[in-house]
């Protein structure tokens, strides 16, 4: 059954947004925002919770525990919808557009009358934003970026929301009775960062009991086509969700044809056909005679090709055929080989969790070594101070050892400022053992300028690990207009490891800039970025872009033993002179 916990986060972040365009109390939008993101982070189904457990989450209190009840209850809250009456539907439209937020979209809505993208295009074309005040010719560019990345996405989600629901309709159909094999394909299985519609595949004799049990889902919100070998349904949250059964006895084949890519399965039928051979969804066949071959697994049909089983991940069609034929696959990182999270944070700045709680989900998944690495100062909407910092480490200190061998490291997320600093002095930064160094504000210097900034990061003697190195956020915010290669050059140089943040709407490095920052021989750290318990478990979409990226252990420096870390730690810190 589906958490109604996303549900009551999004409707409050909508209110959040709504009390910020119509100009309301700023504390109370903030409010709203935490309590958002504390629901949308809770390990429970906030649906078996009474007002009272309601009031137990931080962030919780009993106005909004309250609003939250009668949602669960009755599907709506008069309050919320009241606010919504009062902000033109232009607005909300205008909102979606990434980098455009709630007040600039209020006042092009009431100083040019524009309601839509089409119009705001229109606008800007005609010049008409430069007159408005806090507007000018880097806010148009800003808006077009933004309106590209919208059309682009399309009707495109991220990869953790997929994955969620498409794991949810896996378990259900493979209780089904008569079930031999059951999977998600396409894209999601090759770990794109959004996808456009999810394949499922279940191999069966009969599809009858399972094209039933698929449109009868409490997710299933329209039943597109109903078919005896696919139906298609549209779920409660607008994404197209395509099932198809095979005969048991071609499941290999299935599983590969509908894997994909395109391109990738263009290679490996043109390699079928080279072979005098016909390969499709069913199975592996003789061109002339018809006969199959074989189609019950994947790697029964790549070794009859004369191929190795190549990972979905790697099914780009940008190598891996070569790199099969040559015998030079790499043997990707996986999930079980991660030892340890660098980047994570805790109810002292913007987590939700205490430090015990995040130290004791990290060891519950077997995890070598943990690092807490919350803000510093200059973020300073996080209140951090010296004081509060040193008391931390105390207490990691003070726990190190409890949580059986996993080791607790005391680190930070420090601000990389606009000209390249970051919070602490050397003497202050020499007391952690690491630093994770991120951009959080100035996104719209000048490339020069930004390049510059994160090399000096990266030459910081105390900066281990660049965090969510471009900044981006999926369909929200493009990446930094930075030299990365220069970047990457200085990374490989001052052996600073680059992160590739797990968090669904980042995944930052994405696999097209691992690709190239690895030619440079720069260092990975693959990390979470968890503010809450559940938020641990994004280590699984760092990992799959790490493959995508075609990484092995040795490129990830938390696949390493902790004495193999604590060397390169260290080893950085002398070669930039700390």
């Amino acid at each position: 059954m589906v958490r109604r916990n996303e549900e009551a986060a999004q409707l409050l972040q909508e209110y959040a947004d709504l009390l910020a365009i119509t100009g309301g109390d700023a504390f109370k939008a903030r409010a709203y925002e935490k309590a958002a993101r504390a629901i949308g982070g809770h390990p429970t189904d906030i649906a078996t919770l009474d007002p009272a457990g309601l009031r137990e989450i931080p962030g919780v209190g009993r106005s909004i525990a309250e609003k939250v009840t009668e949602y669960l209850r009755t599907g709506h809250v008069p309050l919320i919808e009241e606010a919504r009456q009062t902000v033109p539907p232009g607005v909300r439209e205008l909102m979606a557009i990434p980098g455009l937020g709630p007040k600039k979209a209020m006042v092009l809505h009431q100083e040019l009358q524009v309601s839509s993208v089409d119009e705001l295009l229109g606008a800007i074309h005609r010049e008409r934003l430069r007159d408005l005040r806090g507007f000018g010719p880097k806010s148009e560019e800003s808006i077009l970026r933004g309106i590209a990345m919208m059309q682009k996405a399309g009707g495109r989600i991220l990869l953790g929301a997929a994955m969620d629901i498409a794991e949810r309709i896996v378990a259900d159909l493979a209780g089904v009775t008569g079930c031999e094999g059951c999977a998600y394909a396409g894209s999601l299985r090759r770990m794109r960062e959004t996808i456009g519609d999810i394949d499922v595949l279940v191999a069966a004799g009969d599809p009858g009991p399972f094209m039933t049990a698929f449109t009868e889902l409490p997710y299933t919100a329209e039943v597109i086509a109903h078919g005896p070998k696919k139906t298609s349904v549209r779920t409660t949250k607008g994404l197209q969700v395509d099932l198809r059964v095979l005969p048991p006895d071609s499941w290999g084949a299935g599983l590969q044809y509908f894997t994909g890519s395109k391109a990738h399965n263009i290679r490996v039928r043109e390699i079928a056909v080279r072979q005098k051979m016909k390969l499709s969804e069913y199975g592996l066949f003789h061109a002339r005679s018809g006969k199959k071959i074989t189609s019950g697994t994947e790697e029964e049909i790549y070794a009859r090709l004369g191929l190795p089983w190549i990972p979905p991940t790697l099914r780009e069609d940008r190598g891996e055929i070569a790199a099969a034929l040559r015998g030079e696959l790499p043997r990707l990182v996986a999930e079980e080989d991660i030892r340890g999270d660098l980047h994570t944070h805790t109810d002292l700045t913007d987590g939700l969790a205490p430090l015990e709680d995040m130290a004791a989900a990290a060891a519950a998944r077997g995890y070598s070594y943990y690092a807490v690495t919350d803000h510093a100062p200059d973020l300073v909407m996080q209140r951090m101070t010296d004081e509060k910092m040193l008391a931390q480490r105390e207490r990691v200190r003070a726990l190190d050892g409890r949580y059986g061998r996993m080791r607790l490291l005391h680190g930070t997320e420090l601000n990389i400022g606009p000209d390249g600093d970051v919070d602490w002095p050397p003497e202050f930064l020499a007391g952690f053992d690491l630093c994770v160094a991120s951009v959080h504000s100035h996104f719209r210097q000048s490339p020069r300028e930004l390049t510059r900034r994160l090399i000096r990061a990266c030459e910081n003697p105390y900066v281990s690990i660049i965090g969510h190195p471009t900044t981006r956020r999926i369909g929200r915010r493009p990446p930094l207009d930075a030299d990365f290669d220069a970047v990457f050059e200085a990374c490989a140089r001052t052996g600073t490891a680059l992160e590739i943040n797990g968090h669904p709407d980042r995944l930052d490095l994405g696999d097209e800039d691992i690709l190239r920052a690895k030619r440079y021989g720069v260092k990975f750290a693959v990390d979470s970025d968890a503010h809450a318990t559940l938020h641990l478990a994004h280590m699984r979409f760092g990992v799959g872009t790490a493959q995508r990226g075609w990484l092995t252990g040795d490129d990830i420096i938390n696949t390493w033993p902790l004495q193999r870390l604590r060397r390169f730690l260290r080893e950085g810190r002398r070669r930039t002179g700390g």
